[in-house]
């Protein structure tokens, strides 16, 4: 039998200490874990960020506000700059004992517990100013232990980190008052029009007394209940002894002065559009509180007018307008945004008919060809297909002007095909149209859908001489902040094939199909009109404006008489002719000649070749120069 002496020692000093470091190294890492969680959880910088809800104005180019995403806030409240009965009005009904706990009071917490066990209800939350700042900044409005637990603990975090000042400032700051209104300076901005500096006593604990149910107390809708409500205040404020009693029961109630500035809505189809275009871009949107754009107020108001007095026959509308440079200046999407948020002018794809001819013609004078070329407007037959003319009238051979002037169908099928459907495929992307094209013969004819907005950026792309164009709602140097926009540097020669398609895009727009549309001043665009009458559209540009027009029906059903020179042109001159100070031309006296682009650019080319020549510069000295450009 062995002796006791021989028995191992278990509970001697040394595993004591080994137990009580491995209980140090467990309790280490669990208080990191915990404080990791803390952080992440509750970042303190969250705090510094102002109000906590961001809001977006959109301003147009001259500084009118034209829309507002997300919630009506202001400038952060510093509570030192407060008079003190502002600020005890919010601590005598929510949170008495502020300055003296650390972000939980006990004492509170059983007081409330009392009350609700005595009244058989949840009559007061218990909860102090910093643990509703924890909940309104980092928790949801679970009523769950979980949650409850959390807000203990970030409570304390909170107090940690920042002042009681602080803590009351961004709880203020930050705090819900009905109305969309976040922040107690916008609250008194919006309920008093004035500043939270300046607030009465009524006003103070009027406003102090919808934090309990903003929404239900709201005296924009409930003021009656506001006011019970300002007067429960006004006596808890007498008994936190920052009032007399007398003086809580003799003030009056407050008199509501609502701010008269014009409400800013909340959408339009251009602030959708370019908040849509930035999410899509996967851009930060709370950067600036207020960005300046595009849209011209002036130009707004006239594209809306003149949509509106157009008799649509139960059909919609859309028109965007831009600069060459693809700043757009004014949009509508529809007849009502009111009634549908649909963007026909960005979201709508739709056949656009006889204007997307300008790519198979620009095709065809970048292959050599020139206005003055012919082409049979004869029928033809591909297959089975055979396309028709829209008046029926075929006028055998003719010029590439006359066929586009006319929109001679069977022309641009014919130019199409010589030239290749590919080339013109090519010719399409090449000035900015993204959607799908169909290699088809009908291609030439306008078959595949497009976005209006795509299709006015391709013309615009032709007015400046420079494509591919991307649409964009905010200035370049804004822009860059959030996009980078497409850069734009194609051109077509200036001495060939540019003059040449303007001479095409003058004769639609004075003496053809979209005579219509002409102004005073020097105007190019094309009409379109889609099988069966379903779309017609004018697109063209003059000055520095590039307008694109659509009409049509969101059922793509058939709308009697309808046409690209018909309704689409009349509005389209009507905009431009306001937006420009131009009026509209005659169409029986056309201001020029049908055939003055071309004629100019032959006598501009007569002009360098006789300045070359005087100067020494001869033909083999720009060969030289195409050569070493090439190299």
């Amino acid at each position: 039998m062995e002796s006791s002496s021989s028995a191992p020692r278990r509970f001697g000093s040394s595993w004591i200490l080994r137990r009580l470091k491995l209980l140090d190294l467990v309790l280490g890492a669990g208080l990191l874990l915990f404080f990791g969680w803390l952080w992440m959880a509750a970042p303190p910088g969250a705090l510094r960020s102002g109000t906590g809800q961001q809001s977006i104005t959109l301003l147009a180019a001259d500084g009118v506000p034209v829309a507002r995403r997300g919630v009506s806030s202001a400038e952060p409240i510093n509570v030192g700059e407060l008079p003190d009965l502002v600020y005890q009005a919010f601590l005598a009904i929510e949170d008495r004992r502020f300055y003296n706990h650390s972000g939980i009071d006990p004492i509170g917490l059983a007081r409330a517990t009392w009350r609700n066990l005595r009244a058989g209800d949840v009559q007061e939350g218990g909860s102090t100013i910093t643990q509703q700042l924890a909940k309104i900044t980092y928790l949801s409005n679970d009523r769950t232990f979980g949650r409850k637990l959390r807000e203990f603990f970030i409570a304390l975090w909170i107090e940690g980190f920042f002042t009681k000042d602080e803590i009351l400032g961004s709880y203020l700051s930050r705090l819900y008052f009905g109305d969309n209104v976040y922040g107690l300076r916008a609250a008194a901005r919006h309920y008093f029009s004035k500043e939270p500096e300046e607030l009465s006593v009524p006003e103070a604990a009027m406003l102090a007394g919808l934090a309990k149910a903003p929404s239900r107390l709201a005296p924009t809708s409930n003021l009656k209940g506001a006011q019970e409500r300002t007067r429960i205040v006004l006596r808890a404020m007498a008994r936190a002894g920052v009032l007399g009693p007398k003086e809580a029961e003799r003030l009056p109630p407050p008199q509501l002065r609502l701010q008269t500035t014009k409400t800013i809505p909340t959408g339009t189809y251009f602030a959708d559009w370019l908040f849509r275009t930035l999410e899509e871009g996967e851009q930060e949107l709370h950067g600036p509180r207020v960005i300046k754009t595009t849209l011209d107020s002036r130009l707004q108001r006239i594209a809306s007018q003149v949509s509106r007095q157009a008799s649509l026959a139960g059909a919609q509308v859309a028109l965007v307008a831009m600069r060459p440079s693809g700043e757009v200046v004014a949009m509508v999407g529809g007849r009502s945004y009111t009634e549908s948020v649909f963007n026909r002018a960005t979201q709508a794809r739709r056949q656009p008919g006889s204007t997307f001819k300008l790519f198979v013609y620009l095709a065809a004078l970048r292959s050599g060809m020139r206005p003055e070329s012919i082409v049979r407007d004869d029928p033809i037959r591909i297959g089975d297909w055979a396309p028709q003319n829209a008046d029926g009238v075929y006028r055998g051979p003719i010029s590439l002007r006359q066929a586009f002037a006319t929109s001679s169908n069977v022309a641009a099928v014919r130019l199409a095909e010589n030239v290749g459907r590919a080339k013109v495929i090519a010719t399409a992307l090449e000035l900015g149209i993204a959607s799908p094209l169909e290699d088809h013969p009908s291609l030439a004819l306008g078959t595949s859908s497009v976005t209006l907005l795509e299709l006015t950026s391709a013309f615009a792309g032709i007015a400046g001489n420079s494509f591919p164009v991307e649409a964009r709602g905010m200035p370049r140097e804004r822009a860059s902040w959030f996009w980078s926009g497409g850069a734009a540097g194609n051109q077509l020669d200036e001495r060939t094939v540019m003059p040449r398609v303007l001479d095409l895009l003058w004769s639609s727009a004075n003496v053809g199909t979209g005579k219509a549309a002409a102004l005073e001043s020097p105007t190019f665009g094309k009409t379109g009109t889609s099988q069966g009458n379903r779309d017609a559209l004018f697109v063209g540009f003059a000055g520095d404006l590039v307008t694109g027009v659509w009409i049509g029906r969101d059922d793509n059903s058939p709308v009697p008489g309808l046409s690209g020179g018909g309704l689409p042109a009349a509005i389209w001159r009507d905009f431009m002719s306001r937006a420009l100070n131009s009026p509209a031309a005659y169409a029986f006296a056309p201001p020029v000649p049908v055939t003055q682009p071309a004629q100019l650019a032959e006598k501009a080319e007569r002009r360098s070749a006789v300045a070359e020549k005087a100067t020494g510069k001869g033909r083999g000295k720009r060969k030289g120069k195409g050569k070493r450009k090439k190299k």
